[in-house]
């Protein structure tokens, strides 16, 4: 969609879609990836290294698509949590990629001194349309909390609940991408009966970190790591990043339970929110992914440090 039609070609600029809308929105989305053989396959050559639970099942329609967490195999309940999320937003590819290559590469540096405890792709639905929100027309990103609308919040916070008080970090992996802009953020308005005012995407990686508990020492620390990675967003010449004041360089604030946000399902003392920028010329998709991997072992690394 060109961003200089604000008009988003689903219902009618000023009126909230209904379900009629929401129909002919599903009608047009269609699958364009496997999740079964591109996330679960990889989860499944996991499993001699690591604990492997199905958590939840997601059934749309005669779609079935089970939800599946990692865990460290010798877990110890006195140890530290550590939490990874990613493909909440199916659609932001390195987000799941990311988690799992950490998952493969890296996990096993931490045994003994934390549990770890990775959904991967937890919009397994969003990851096959290359979308943002689930078959109701509900993101799953602004869903976290109590009775839910999304099937894929509602799961995970079940999930997450018996270490929710325990966690000393999480860290959810997101991409930003062109599509936002191009797309979501005007499908958004339309649903929603709102105008929509064309705005910018950073040009790189940056982080959100809770307004409600800043860890402004925490943040800078994974955005040294991933800068030997990838390149970090510049603030714009309002020295906003994505519509919010930078805080510091390359990171935003948001309140993120206020918002029902992923980083927001447990009280753990470091939280982040990782947005990768795989439209950049300057990045590749393994890049991204392996930006998503450092981001995880920095987050990590500083939390033990700081225990």
């Amino acid at each position: 969609m060109n961003t200089a039609n604000p008009f988003y070609p689903i219902g009618t600029p000023g009126k909230p879609w209904g379900d009629a809308e929401r129909a002919e929105w599903l009608s047009r989305q269609t699958r364009q990836r496997s999740y079964e053989s591109e996330v679960v396959s990889k989860i499944e050559r996991l499993r001699d290294r690591f604990d492997v639970e199905e958590y939840g099942c997601l059934e749309y329609g005669d779609e079935r698509f089970p939800l599946l967490a990692i865990r460290s195999p010798d877990w110890n309940d006195d140890l530290p949590v550590v939490l990874v999320t990613g493909g909440v937003h199916g659609y932001e590819t390195s987000g799941v990629h990311g988690a799992l290559q950490f998952v493969d590469q890296h996990a096993a540096e931490y045994a003994s001194r934390v549990n770890l405890m990775v959904a991967p792709c937890i919009s397994p639905w969003g990851y096959e349309r290359i979308h943002r929100w689930n078959p109701n027309a509900v993101d799953p990103n602004r869903s976290f909390y109590e009775h839910s609308p999304a099937q894929e919040s509602a799961a995970l916070m079940q999930l997450v609940a018996p270490i929710r008080d325990r966690a000393l970090l999480h860290i959810d992996l997101h991409e930003t991408t062109d599509t936002d802009e191009t797309e979501f953020r005007p499908a958004l308005a339309a649903r929603d009966g709102k105008p929509f005012t064309p705005g910018g995407i950073p040009d790189g990686f940056y982080l959100v970190d809770d307004s409600e508990n800043p860890q402004p020492e925490f943040q800078q620390a994974v955005i040294a790591a991933v800068e030997k990675v990838t390149h970090i967003a510049p603030a714009d010449a309002d020295g906003n990043l994505i519509g919010s004041p930078a805080v510091a360089r390359g990171v935003i604030q948001y309140p993120l339970k206020q918002l029902g946000l992923c980083a927001s399902v447990t009280n753990a003392t470091y939280k982040t929110t990782t947005e990768v920028y795989p439209d950049s010329p300057r990045a590749t998709p393994e890049q991204c992914n392996e930006a998503q991997a450092v981001a995880v072992c920095a987050a990590i690394d500083y939390a033990l440090a700081h225990l």
